[in-house]
């Protein structure tokens, strides 16, 4: 046998894949064709990432207190309102669709009955009510939990030591409603209360704002990567035990179909998982099972491991932040919460991936 003749490739032969049809194997399939150049990398990708899957959630403080970093959090700091209006003028420019806010208030503005959450004039309802002035177009997304106003830290009401669910309930009707009130156009409960979704959408039909759309933490899990978003609201200090009562068990994930199922029922309009990246499985089951709009949080925790790995050069953080929102987007999140959302939106404007 001549050197050509041993050079030359067998035919291919014939396999079956999972569905059961023919394929062929290498040499006559060589998937690297598709990856020889960027411009074919980009027209096969499966999952596109862009500026509309992105929601930027900021943090805000009063006017009188100190601007400062969130440690734990590099390159994030609490926003004054005027600073709130000025992040969604830059939303904006991006083609960001939404802002999330979330409050940290004063020490002396906390108590067991979290009274804040529902006062109309509190810094939430006035950044939203300047925002929308302001930058009209931006959608606006509010937290709905007691934990920023809560002299316990904990997301609910409580009572020797217990995390009451109705009375909590009653409490988050009264604040979405202000919320709403004030230019809120997407409430979006993370409290993880049982019923808490169909008493929200109950209390807002019955104030006359059936437009605000309900986004549900469906599956929020007690989760260790929240640690650096409860310094930046200032409820880590004050926590008194942990959230395991009401926050899921991360061993379940057939739990979380029913808790979405559940919401589903009660008039959610959206559904979240929370934290991200440790739950895609949860976020990719939810989104086939349900086909609804299914969001995802990339939590402070997530946030704060990129950064960190990066400041260290033990990792590319470019390439890292990038890749992750590309996990969110293959798994089937139709949006995705991102604290690099103005990062990634200036980069998808000057590439495209």
């Amino acid at each position: 046998m001549s050197e050509r003749q041993r050079q030359k490739p067998a035919a291919s032969a014939q396999t079956k894949d999972n569905l059961g049809l023919s394929v062929g194997t290498y040499p006559l399939l060589r998937p690297r064709r598709n990856r020889t150049d960027a411009w074919v990398r980009g027209m096969v990708a499966e999952a596109r990432l862009t500026v509309s899957d992105l929601i930027w959630p900021i943090f805000l403080r009063e006017d009188d207190n100190p601007a400062f970093e969130i440690v734990s959090m590099p390159g994030i700091s609490r926003l004054t309102i005027e600073e709130a209006v000025q992040a969604a003028r830059q939303a904006a420019d991006l083609g960001i669709p939404a802002l999330a806010v979330f409050p940290c208030i004063g020490e002396d503005r906390k108590n067991p009955d979290c009274t804040e959450a529902v006062n109309p004039d509190n810094l939430v309802c006035r950044a939203v009510s300047a925002i929308k002035k302001a930058v009209p177009q931006i959608g606006i997304i509010c937290d709905v939990a007691l934990d920023p106003f809560n002299a316990n830290g904990h997301d609910g009401l409580v009572h020797d030591g217990r995390v009451l669910n109705d009375e909590t309930i009653a409490i988050l009707c009264q604040q979405a409603i202000v919320q709403a009130r004030a230019g809120c156009d997407i409430i979006a409960p993370s409290d993880m209360m049982d019923g808490r979704v169909g008493a929200i959408r109950c209390a807002l039909d019955q104030a006359e704002l059936q437009d605000v759309k309900i986004c549900s933490y469906a599956a929020k899990y007690a989760s260790a990567f929240y640690g650096p978003f409860r310094d930046a609201v200032g409820s880590g200090g004050k926590l008194v035990g942990d959230k395991q009562t009401y926050q899921m068990n991360p061993a379940n994930s057939d739990e979380a179909l029913r808790e979405v199922a559940m919401d589903l029922s009660e008039g959610a309009d959206m559904v979240m998982v929370k934290p991200g990246m440790p739950y895609l499985d949860v976020l990719q089951r939810i989104k086939e099972r349900f086909s609804v709009p299914t969001f995802a949080y990339q939590v402070s925790g997530e946030y704060a491991m990129i950064e960190a790995a990066a400041s260290n050069g033990w990792l590319d953080g470019e390439k890292a932040m990038m890749e992750s929102l590309i996990c969110f987007k293959r798994s089937g999140a139709d949006a995705i919460f991102t604290y690099f959302a103005p990062r990634i939106a200036e980069r998808l404007q000057n590439s495209s991936l």
